[in-house]
């Protein structure tokens, strides 16, 4: 049996009738992360906290009450923690924490038998979309890699279990978004993956942007894998197949903006594909979407990101002050936002000075994000939508170095995750092809009404069947 084709729904089912143990299936994801180092998948391999649990999950034997994921390999963000692990969030100053007790999503987890081997690289302190840290390497250059080209970007900011998943080194894993965290890195390393709706996860335990904004999301080789961790984190009943021919979707043309070739190709015959299926496609608009995003969008992110950040450190028991962390951050990209915005709460204004953040926050709560909100709303009502399509990342991964964490790309990569973000809406990530040209992974994303979250991952359920996984990386 190959391991490591294995989903995680097929690891769990495979356990459950006693033809592989636990141990087996975790050794084997742990030479494989070895084996893939050059990657900079991860911060932290667990070997011996992962075989220790892998020999308790078996010694109860099978059946003995055990849901999935139980048994199974997974991997979490270094910024969620987990007892006894480090608790980085990629960042140098906070390498020495190591929390006492695990998050609320990675109990669950635990709890339901799941094997963590290892906590996951990523952008630090994920503020932004590369994966290019500076701070944690395994392999011999610096930059989370991506699974299908170790010149290119893994996407971020949970770049180290999107590449992980992508390199079939586990199935599944937990990841953090803020504005397309999940969702990017799923995209470019050819997994699935949930950002939820703002709310239906607990956020405690994990290293902050924006409570406003973030939340923990699944990634995993299939959305019914993705689903399967979605009902142990949030509870419910297992979610069945949508049937496509009751689905209608929303495109917007202005997320059809600066595609590369191959996403363009994808996304098209992706189109044809759902069309095939007795999905309908109805052509929307969103007039007001960008202008009041870029009101709700950094204004959130980057004041929250302070208060947020300082209330973590203190009654986490880090021992770090926020102005001591900042210190030692080791990427030229989060430290200038850090030190240029964060610590001083200044926001760029239009003409290229720094202006007091406050009243820009206080209008994007109060003003701006409840009218995109609303707008999502009308938009979904008004034209009978279960979500919006489109393509996830306007282009494949680009190289990894320095500039790859630009502003400009930052822009670019997050252009249609980031709304969605905003308002606080559910939306999944689907692998749809590998890129005629590149032969690199394209996602299509679906987003829904707030609460929606069920009724998406029934969709996807559906589409897995229709688009199959993508080709293992060579």
């Amino acid at each position: 049996m190959e391991y490591d084709q294995l989903t995680l729904t097929q690891a769990a089912a495979e356990l459950a009738a006693g033809k592989i143990t636990s141990h087996a299936l975790t050794s084997e994801a742990l030479a494989r992360a070895k084996a893939n180092a050059d990657l900079n998948a991860f911060v932290t391999l667990d070997e011996e906290g992962a075989l220790k649990a892998a020999v308790a999950f078996d010694a109860q034997g099978a059946g003995a009450g055990n849901r999935p994921p139980g048994g199974v390999p997974i991997v979490i963000k270094d910024n969620i923690e987990v007892a006894g692990l480090p608790c980085t969030a990629g960042t140098p100053g906070l390498k020495s924490f190591i929390p006492g007790a695990d998050a609320p999503v990675v109990a669950k987890l635990r709890a339901a038998g799941a094997v963590i081997i290892g906590k996951t690289n990523m952008h630090e302190l994920a503020f932004g979309i590369s994966g290019y840290n500076t701070a944690f390497k395994t392999g011999a250059e610096y930059g989370i890699r991506n699974a299908y080209d170790r010149a290119l970007i893994a996407g971020g900011s949970s770049s180290g279990t999107g590449a992980a998943i992508g390199a079939r080194i586990v199935a599944g894993g937990l990841g953090t978004d803020t504005g397309g965290s999940v969702r990017v890195p799923g995209a470019l390393n050819g997994c699935a993956s949930l950002r939820p709706t703002v709310g239906r996860y607990p956020q405690a335990g994990i290293a902050p942007i924006s409570h406003t904004r973030d939340t923990a999301g699944p990634m995993a080789a299939t959305m019914a894998d993705v689903a399967l961790l979605d009902r142990v984190i949030a509870g419910g009943d297992a979610v069945q197949p949508a049937d496509l021919s009751k689905v209608r979707l929303g495109l917007v043309k202005s997320m059809l903006a600066n595609l590369d070739a191959d996403t363009q190709a994808a996304f098209q015959a992706a189109l044809a594909r759902l069309k095939a299926q007795g999905v309908s496609v109805v052509d929307i608009e969103m007039p007001e979407l960008a202008e009041l995003n870029g009101q709700a969008g950094f204004p959130v992110a980057l004041y929250e990101a302070y208060d947020d950040m300082v209330a973590y450190l203190k009654n986490t028991g880090t021992g770090v002050t926020i102005e001591a962390m900042v210190a030692q951050i080791a990427s030229p990209d989060v430290k200038g936002t850090y030190e240029g915005l964060v610590l001083p709460r200044k926001l760029p204004a239009p003409d290229g000075s720094f202006v007091d953040a406050k009243p820009l926050y206080d209008h994007a709560i109060n003003v701006a994000r409840p009218a995109l909100q609303a707008l999502y709303q009308q938009t979904f009502a008004n034209n009978g939508l279960d979500a919006i399509v489109f393509p996830t990342t306007p282009q494949v991964a680009i190289a990894s170095n320095p500039e790859s964490s630009s502003l400009e790309n930052f822009g670019l990569f997050i252009q249609n995750t980031d709304p969605g973000s905003n308002a606080g809406i559910p939306g999944i990530q689907i692998p749809i092809a590998l890129g005629a040209t590149s032969k690199l992974p394209i996602g299509l994303e679906l987003d829904g009404p707030a609460g929606s979250d069920e009724r998406l991952l029934a969709i996807g359920i559906a589409l897995d069947g229709v688009f199959g996984r993508l080709p293992s990386p060579r």
